[in-house]
């Protein structure tokens, strides 16, 4: 039963759990154990491993039939393709100096895979590696890779503790399985159809280590019994570091399966109901000997937090790639407003900064005589005309409002807006792009919500600029700064996305996207801040800044894919709003990251900075970024003049 029906509670996607089991020529017999067992899938070896093809008989002509476990007819399609991962033979070893053992490796991988092809397995285990030389081995299947059409296959890697993790003082012996990944899948060319399998051991390596692998594409983490720990009343239960690393398992959708033999025997009548939490335990314990860790690793899920609303809501969003607003050369739909408009905390910040601008503008004892002048440049359909009239309510100051607006189809809602509220006297609605309107008055306050995922990404600074002319001298701007911030990623699945359209286009655009399966590589840094009203006369967007970043030595080597780009905005004073990840406003939803994606992979080492350079560039129509890494090794500059994305004056 998969594991979040047993609460009703579907806390993530990964909520089944399958076992690894040995050959059996029986695969009905074998898939009905374990299913009755609890299980919901099962990593099964599809040929005796006892066979080699240099024993094969070679007067058969290829006549004689290969000892694979019964013909395909002996399970449905749908058994197949619904609770069969294949295992391929873990004997196989293609980088062996054996030629014998080489080429019998060779021909058994393709069998085996070319059979659970033609049983529409969703998936097949590889075997680990079996020394640090791989080449071979990832050669074939790369081969193979070409021509399979929706199969993964997954590469089975074990969750090696290096001796920079024990403190070991000899570098020359530090292992780091993701170097074998990484340089498995270089010889593959990030191919996207070649995942991770995590063989979890006893002992784990540092945090940061294990970060790491949320940015990859990992499909299973393969846990042996012999890595529980026993408790009090003999059951399997698992460190607080393995606790810690099962509920990451879980919140990124990666599934788990069950190897080894029952190594924790159960008292009769003595079921721990309290940490194995299952209605059908009793059945379960009899019907298969695995069946308590499946029921501990139920327990894990089950603990859970359930989803918070929000990120309930962005389910649908993660890791999905969209094209930033172009907000002057397009007008928003109707539904773009109207998510954003439901940001109720965006709008409480910008009602507190603006009450706190009427406070400062005008005196208690001059607040009934003073009128303030608030131009709100980009009114949309009024969420920030009202935020403003409810901050003029609560500190009792006078308000005029004017509701600057260029997009044709806004200005009906407003104009319906302030006659359904009761705002004829307080509002002014003027149908104009605020850079070519000519304001009868000059204003006290400006208030706008250009700001985009990366701060100026949706031409606030060009779009302030021309409006600044009609703020008084002393007028205040809200926002009156922001600032950019990025950090370099491991990003498998954004990588591979970007890389299916096959061209230059899509890897020079910069992309807004909820991150979920993303390893954050280092701390982010400031990049661009704007300032307004800005004072200066020779005042230009154009913006250059070099990073520097250090990846912490306890991580190990790492894929860099590109770099999340984030923004942190003050409104007015101590009033703030951003997403970057230090300060990011709570609850707030009308912004994800941007992701600036990298055409070539960037391994970096611990030690060894990583140096990054981004331009903002300014044309007479159009604004645009430029991108490149120069250590540890130099890449192109992406996007030269625009020539793949920009934002449009």
């Amino acid at each position: 039963m998969p594991l979040g029906e047993r609460t009703g509670d579907e806390k993530s996607e990964s909520r089944y759990c399958g076992v690894e089991t040995e050959f059996s020529d029986d695969m009905p017999q074998l898939l009905s154990s374990n299913l009755h067992g609890g299980f919901d899938f099962v990593v099964a070896s599809l040929m005796d491993p006892t066979y080699r093809p240099s024993l094969m008989d070679d007067g058969s002509n290829g006549a004689g039939l290969l000892p694979f476990a019964g013909s395909d007819l002996v399970l449905s399609p749908s058994q197949w393709s619904g609770h069969v991962v294949g295992k391929i033979s873990s004997w196989i070893d293609l980088d062996s100096e054996d030629e014998v053992l080489r080429t019998d490796s060779e021909i058994t991988l393709k069998q085996e895979i070319s059979w659970a092809s033609h049983l529409s397995l969703q998936a097949c285990l590889l075997p680990s590696p079996k020394g640090p030389s791989c080449a071979n081995y990832a050669r074939c299947v790369n081969e193979i890779l070409q021509n399979l059409t929706s199969m993964q296959l997954w590469l089975r890697i074990p969750l090696e503790k290096s001796d920079s993790d024990a403190g070991g003082a000899n570098p020359d012996h530090m292992i780091d399985s993701w170097d074998l990944w990484n340089s498995f899948r270089l010889l593959c060319e990030h191919h996207s159809q070649l995942s991770v399998a995590l063989d979890v051991l006893p002992s784990l390596p540092s945090a940061n280590s294990l970060g790491r692998w949320f940015g990859e594409s990992v499909k299973a983490a393969i846990i042996s019994s012999n890595s529980f720990l026993t408790n009090a009343r003999g059951y399997p239960c698992l460190s607080k570091r393995h606790q810690n690393l099962m509920a990451a398992f879980f919140n990124h959708s990666i599934q788990i399966v069950i190897s080894g033999e029952q190594l924790h025997s159960l008292p009769p009548g003595n079921l721990d109901t309290t940490a194995n939490n299952s209605d059908n335990h009793n059945e379960g314990l009899h019907l298969h000997p695995l069946r308590s860790y499946l029921d501990y690793v139920a327990y894990l899920y089950q603990r859970m937090d359930p989803l918070p609303e929000q990120e309930r809501f962005e389910l649908g969003y993660r890791d999905y790639l969209q094209s930033p607003l172009q907000p002057l050369m397009d007008n928003l739909e109707a539904q773009t407003y109207e998510t954003f408009e439901k940001d109720t905390v965006k709008y409480i910040q910008y009602q507190r900064a603006i009450s706190k601008a009427l406070l400062d503008r005008v005196s208690d004892e001059e607040a009934s005589a003073l009128t303030t002048v608030l131009m709100v440049v980009g009114a949309g359909r009024g969420p920030l005309v009202r935020a403003a009239l409810q901050a003029a309510e609560e500190t009792g100051r006078k308000l005029r409002v004017y509701a600057v607006e260029k997009n044709p189809n806004a200005i009906i809602t407003l104009h319906s807006l302030v006659k359904l509220e009761g705002w004829e006297k307080e509002v002014i609605i003027v149908s104009c792009d605020m850079r070519c309107w000519d304001a009868p008055e000059k204003a006290d306050v400006l208030v706008s919500e250009l700001l985009g995922s990366f701060g100026d990404n949706e031409l606030s600074p060009e779009c302030l600029d021309g409006a600044q002319r009609f703020l008084k001298p002393d007028g205040i701007s809200i926002p009156s700064s922001y600032t950019s911030f990025i950090q370099p990623i491991t990003a498998s699945k954004l990588y591979n996305d970007v890389k299916s359209h096959k061209d230059l286009l899509h890897f020079e655009t910069a992309y807004v996207v909820k991150l979920h399966r993303v390893a954050r590589l280092a701390s982010t840094q400031p990049v661009f801040t704007f300032a307004h009203p800005e004072s200066s006369t020779k005042r230009k967007n154009d913006r250059y800044k070099k990073l520097e970043f250090e990846i912490p030595c306890n991580t190990g080597s790492a894929m860099v894919h590109g770099f999340a780009g984030y923004f942190d905005a003050t409104l007015y004073k101590d009033v703030h709003l951003g997403i970057e990840l230090s300060t990011a406003t709570s609850n707030m939803f009308s912004w994800f990251p941007i992701f600036f994606p990298l055409r070539t992979p960037v391994c970096v080492q611990p030690g060894i900075p990583l140096t990054v350079h981004l331009w903002r560039c300014c044309g007479s129509t159009k604004v645009w970024y430029e991108w490149c890494v120069s250590s540890p090794v130099s890449t192109p500059v992406q996007n030269p003049n625009g020539r793949s994305y920009w934002v449009g004056l």
